[in-house]
């Protein structure tokens, strides 16, 4: 253990002083480089004092002596105060001044880095060893053209030795920190790697002492990391049959937790032939409690006499089951059941599983497709024998009277367009259910919609001399899918006229109300003085091909799906649809539609 924790304890050091190094590294690097940055801005703004308030002199108002020695002079000058080497430079890199050389000794300067950057950035920084004082220099120039006739550069130098001194003392004060945390650090990492090779030395000697069969012995470690962790499992194996015991329970959670949010029923039957497990489905299928049919026999089903007996065959062959049986609890139910017998790894028998699955729903579905299918094939054979049998006669020659043969044509081209409009229906209704028809809203003026609607069933009703009323206030707008609207209203208005004496009268009448949750609903109401519907058609007439009066429909050339796709269309605006009538004495559709639809 000594050399885990003396491990440990330079692991430690190594990590902290390679982070404390790299810290110290990186701070001072930031500390030079921003005292180069603050040395290169103020020798920046003392260049761009001497631009302003410099006395340059034009070249011709001196000799060249006179020119150079005034420049070197000012130089000097300025050097002082500033405590800085400053050179004039000309426009072609000749050194005209400067406050520390005979600028006539000193080489062109056009090809020095600080020159060149000044040229092309309007300003030059650069750092290098200066031959002439044999150190390390900042250079900053910048261009300058004075109206006095100067035009080239100031370039402004500063020795570095002062930030490398400072730089030394930095990394001196960095390096005696460096040690002192080197110390502390190695004085805290051994407490630390003590504190913590402490406990597993006790933990160790305890598992020492469980291993030669002293089961009483326990870690006696309060904590709550690793250590702790480990010091638990070192408990828990001095107790390992009720951990065992412990997961079984648990594993009966987990297995409980799922076969009661199972869709499906599951019903298990052990070798004894009795209820080994029911899950929650399966209580609401047979209409049983598992607490009291667990471990009972099978024949406790007994009122489920359909089930018990394919079970017991089931269970008697010991093969695999699939069938379909009704349930009634209390309403009839279809249930699917599938049946596989359980074997142990050894080969031994442990009973039989059963999954349950409700397919009322499916098979109800089925029903549906298969019972729309023999409707359409029903109506469309009618017009399709009678086009068949009109044509086969005029084609026969059997018919010399022209207006009976006008007659029998006339037949044939009512019934097409019955077929047509029955097949359009049919195309209507399969694009409303499949949800291919969305809504394409926008604001709809109720007054003018309607009356277009009664002024193209004036015609038809004219012929039968029945009176159209509309009863709508002129300012109400609402917001609906004005082709589906549409469709809805004429089924509803051309019904009225189609199932109304010569005579009578067909109504259509509008109010708004408001309803919970602030939302405003339109209420249509569109009644008639026709034959009306019996009571025990009323729940069904909005079912597909569905008629009160099938001779009836037919001679006014309905095809049985127009109220069937205005309860979908109507559905499909977030409204109801209800139906108001009276034997004899007429019909009243109640259209209930939101004022705004709302956004899906």
């Amino acid at each position: 253990m000594k050399s885990f924790r003396f491990r440990l304890t330079l692991i430690m050091l190594i990590l902290i002083g390679v982070s404390v190094l790299a810290a110290g590294i990186t701070m001072g690097q930031i500390f030079k480089n921003s005292n180069m940055k603050v040395l290169e801005e103020n020798m920046g703004r003392e260049i761009d004092l001497l631009r302003a308030t410099f006395p340059f002199v034009n070249a011709d108002a001196l000799s060249s002596t006179d020119y150079v020695s005034y420049y070197s002079q000012k130089a000097k000058e300025i050097a002082h105060l500033t405590d800085s080497r400053v050179t004039f430079i000309r426009k072609d890199g000749t050194v005209v001044g400067d406050s520390l050389s005979d600028p006539r000794k000193m080489e062109n300067h056009a090809s020095r880095e600080e020159i060149r950057q000044a040229t092309s950035e309007g300003i030059g920084r650069t750092i290098r060893y200066s031959e002439t004082l044999q150190r390390n220099m900042l250079y900053v120039a910048e261009p300058v053209v004075s109206d006095k006739g100067f035009d080239g550069y100031i370039r402004l130098s500063m020795s570095l030795k002062a930030v490398e001194e400072g730089m030394q003392r930095g990394w001196t004060a960095i390096g005696i920190g460096l040690v002192l945390l080197f110390i502390a650090a190695g004085l805290m990492s051994y407490r630390i790697a003590r504190s913590l090779t402490s406990p597993i030395e006790h933990i160790t000697g305890v598992a020492n002492r469980i291993s030669g069969l002293d089961y009483d012995a326990r870690v006696g470690v309060q904590r709550r990391d690793e250590v702790g962790q480990l010091g638990e499992a070192i408990n828990r194996m001095a107790d390992s049959l009720q951990n065992q015991m412990k997961t079984i329970r648990d594993n009966e959670d987990l297995l409980q937790s799922v076969m009661s949010n199972m869709t499906g029923g599951i019903l298990m039957i052990d070798a004894r032939e009795c209820i080994a497990l029911v899950n929650r489905e399966s209580e609401r299928m047979l209409g049983v409690m598992g607490k009291r049919v667990t471990d009972k026999p099978y024949h406790e089903l007994k009122k489920h006499y359909e089930l018990t007996k394919l079970i017991e065959g089931s269970i008697q062959s010991r093969e695999r089951l699939h069938g379909e049986v009704h349930l009634y609890n209390p309403e009839e139910r279809l249930v699917l059941l599938d049946g596989v017998p359980m074997y142990e790894d050894e080969g031994g028998y442990r009973g039989m599983l059963f999954l349950l699955q409700d397919i009322t729903a499916i098979r109800r579905l089925e029903n549906m497709r298969s019972e729309f299918v023999a409707n359409v094939s029903h109506e469309l054979k009618t017009p399709i024998a009678a086009v068949k049998g009109f044509a086969e006669t005029l084609l026969g020659g059997g018919v010399k009277d022209e207006e009976t043969a006008r007659s029998f044509l006339q037949i044939i081209y009512d019934e097409s367009e019955r077929l047509n409009r029955l097949i359009g229906d049919i195309l209507e209704l399969s694009k409303i259910e499949s949800k291919r028809s969305p809504l394409d809203c926008s604001p709809i003026h109720i007054s003018s919609f309607i009356e277009s609607l009664l002024e193209k069933l004036n015609n038809v009703a004219a012929k039968k001399r029945i009176t159209l009323h509309m009863d709508i206030p002129d300012e109400l707008f609402m917001e609906a899918d004005e082709d589906k609207l549409q469709q809805i209203f004429l089924n509803l208005l051309s019904n009225g006229i189609n199932y109304t004496l010569d005579g009578g009268k067909v109504k259509i009448k509008v109010i708004t109300l408001q309803r919970d949750n602030d939302t405003e609903k339109v209420v249509f109401t569109v009644s008639d003085t026709g034959i009306g519907i019996p009571k025990k058609d009323l729940p069904r007439i909005f079912e597909r091909f569905y008629r009160v009066d099938k001779g009836r429909s037919r001679n006014s050339g309905g095809t049985g799906l127009g109220l069937s796709i205005v309860k979908h269309l109507v559905d499909l605006h977030h409204g109801t649809l209800s139906v108001e009538s009276e034997l004899g004495l007429g019909t009243t559709f109640t259209v209930e539609l939101p004022l705004l639809q709302q956004e899906e």
